[in-house]
């Protein structure tokens, strides 16, 4: 299995945790960046893992301080559909009901062990398709209209 992660200098360290973590458990990592705890802006990153994640059809991680920028960012992109997780239940249902292909992390409010265990939750969870495809193929639907009109 193979993941994409990226951080910006907020998530530099527990981006680190989480990849030595993975890797340990036998997950091939794909580092999006950024590369030290020298400030950068975090929708470069988001950019950055958002195409690596479309173009393998894999999932990602993204850190930032609170995870709530990079997911902005990223859910600017066509097919994105990028979760913010505290806890590991909105990490199952943003898989189970949402098909989110990219989870974001607060690296400022989550501690790296814990968030170890809701990647982890992330990353083992499947899309369960049923009533919630429908949603889904709106949400689509909805980013194919708003490309049209720019």
């Amino acid at each position: 299995m193979k993941i994409a992660i990226g951080s910006d200098h907020a998530g530099f360290s527990l981006k680190n945790y989480l990849i030595k973590s993975l890797e340990a458990e036998g997950i091939e990592m794909i580092d999006c960046g950024t590369y030290s705890e020298d400030p950068v802006d975090y929708p470069d990153i988001a950019l950055a893992l958002s195409e690596k994640v479309l173009q393998s059809q894999i999932i990602g991680v993204l850190v930032c301080g609170t995870g709530i920028g990079i997911a902005i960012a990223a859910n600017k992109i066509m097919g994105i559909r990028a979760a913010v997780c505290q806890d590991i239940y909105t990490a199952c249902l943003s898989r189970k009901h949402n098909d989110a292909n990219i989870i974001t992390i607060g690296s400022r409010i989550t501690a790296p062990e814990y968030a170890m265990e809701i990647v982890k939750t992330f990353i083992k969870t499947e899309f369960e398709a049923g009533r919630h495809l429908a949603r889904i193929e709106k949400i689509s639907s909805i980013e194919k209209k708003c490309r049209e009109r720019s």
